[in-house]
């Protein structure tokens, strides 16, 4: 395990237990007490309510995004979170974090991706500066963080370790207002299916986590209607859920996650006619 010189408090080995995956794709989590958790974008909506529900089950959580006062008032209430500030765009900054978590802990268990940036776009307002801001968050973000994860999990020769990354269903296929939004999670899908080719061999983990629509800030302005909408904590119970499982890919609600997906290998022709039916747009 990579550790960063000079360790404050180094963590006990976690007593995080598995078992073979039967029809998951990853190995089950039987026990999360004492895995050693780092949440990326933990200060709102999913990501908080993960990092709350994984320290309530006896994980060690380490939470960051750029707002430490609110990543404050979760470690207020939970001994067991560690406040680590960072702009996810900033890629010393994520280094920096991850070093400072292994001068703290000793070691890491599992990361998962959650930060990301949402903005509706069509063609009559596209925007390179916005574009520019989802790439930065959404993409270059997320590799920054994949940067830090991946040295750590390549020196665990035993494997064990993992990585999870929330992309979303807007990734399936092209949808109207999705102009940015929608090929930036494309891409995270991508990435998932990538990484698992690579890490599952060495007994590590990857979870492709698609969420719908979930009850968030990023969604609050939302003008239309939302299928399925579910609330930050129903969201985070369906991603431990899986993880727990070993199931790779991690969707929901499954209602609509289960439609968009066969709406997905329709012709094209059919496919365009009925999501224009279904949303009016």
């Amino acid at each position: 395990m990579i550790q960063a010189p000079h360790a404050k408090r180094v963590l006990d080995a976690p007593t995080m237990l598995y078992e073979t995956a039967d029809r998951g794709m990853n190995r089950r989590i039987r026990d999360w007490r004492g895995a050693r958790v780092w949440i990326i974008g933990a200060s709102t909506g999913i990501g908080a309510e993960t990092a709350k529900l994984l320290l309530e089950k006896g994980a060690h959580v380490a939470i960051s995004a750029r707002k430490a006062d609110t990543l404050q008032q979760i470690a207020d209430k939970h001994p067991q979170a560690l406040v680590l500030p960072l702009d996810v765009t900033e890629h010393a900054q994520v280094m920096a974090a991850r070093d400072q978590l292994l001068a703290q802990w000793g070691g890491l268990d599992l990361m998962l991706i959650v930060a990301g940036a949402y903005n509706e776009m069509r063609v009559d307002t596209f925007d390179m500066g916005v574009v520019n801001q989802l790439l930065d968050v959404n993409l270059r973000g997320v590799f920054h963080c994949i940067d830090a994860m991946l040295p750590i999990l390549l020196d665990q020769k035993s494997g064990g370790g993992g990585i999870g990354i929330v992309s979303s269903v807007a990734g399936y296929s092209g949808l109207p207002k999705a102009l940015v939004y929608g090929p930036t999670k494309a891409a995270l899908i991508n990435l998932c299916e990538s990484l698992y080719f690579d890490l599952h061999p060495r007994g590590h983990a990857v979870y492709m986590i698609n969420p719908g629509f979930v009850a968030t800030p990023a969604t609050a302005n939302n003008d239309f209607v939302m299928p399925g909408l579910i609330s930050a904590g129903q969201a985070a119970q369906e991603i431990v859920r899986g993880m727990e499982k070993g199931v790779f890919h991690i969707h929901f609600p499954k209602g609509f996650t289960n439609w968009l997906r066969a709406a997905r290998l329709l012709p094209y022709r059919w496919y365009f006619s009925l999501i224009h039916k279904v949303t009016g747009l």
